[in-house]
């Protein structure tokens, strides 16, 4: 049996649950929320150590300002609340994105959230918040020629390894499993170079209805395929 070491999560079909109930989006994304502590439970059970959910891109600080500033107190609350119940269970929780644009409180919870349980090893729980991968991979090529620049780094130095530590996920192992829900097929910016060699999991199932038999049924797709590419 094959168990995806990390599971990546574009959390998708919020705003769509809501739509289908005559209910605004916030009500989807509340609903969302509830249903995260569900799947991390399940991935536990399953044996899967990373699971890195994409909760907030950087393109979504466009949506209608009522939104993004329900969607920033639930940030505040899931951080008071949920992350609180997964430290006392020894989970490691880290986030990547542009913790800068968040307000100064939320970057506070962050960074001792980070702090508190960076010890922790039984399961990884990363959150995705502002955060589009090609700004990463951008802010990445910036550090490594400044680098080159200074003479702190030469160009011939420069490798796939020598890249990936200056991202954002570094330290974290590549993804194995990207799942996607609501029946969109594409990345939507996630994890661009980090996914290279990882399965793809797409689903119709809205990201509240998102339970842990339809998670258990995503790694039992990845169990049945045949890999036959190693990673870089």
């Amino acid at each position: 049996m094959s168990i995806p070491v990390h599971v990546g999560i574009i959390m998708d079909g919020n705003g769509r649950w809501a739509q289908k109930r005559g209910l605004p989006r916030t009500a989807g994304h509340k609903k969302g929320a509830e249903n995260l502590k569900k799947v991390l439970n399940a991935a536990r059970k399953i044996g899967v150590k990373v699971v890195t959910l994409y909760a907030f891109s950087s393109e979504n600080w466009a949506r209608p300002k009522e939104e993004v500033d329900t969607l920033m107190n639930m940030f505040r609350e899931y951080l008071k609340n949920d992350i609180q119940d997964l430290i006392k269970e020894g989970v490691r929780v880290s986030f990547i994105g542009e913790r800068e644009r968040f307000d100064y409180d939320l970057q506070e919870q962050m960074n001792l959230i980070e702090s508190k349980t960076k010890d922790l090893n039984s399961f990884h729980v990363v959150l995705a918040l502002s955060y589009g991968a090609r700004g990463d991979i951008l802010k990445a090529v910036k550090t490594i020629a400044k680098k080159v620049e200074q003479g702190v780094l030469k160009s011939n130095e420069i490798d796939m390894f020598q890249f990936s530590s200056h991202l954002s996920t570094v330290g974290i192992p590549d993804p194995d499993l990207i799942i996607r829900t609501s029946g969109e097929s594409r990345v939507s910016n996630f994890l661009l170079w980090e996914l290279a060699y990882a399965e793809f999991y797409f689903t119709p199932v809205l990201w509240p209805d998102f339970n842990e038999e339809e998670f258990e049924k995503a790694i039992k797709d990845f169990e049945l395929r045949q890999r036959r590419f190693g990673k870089v």
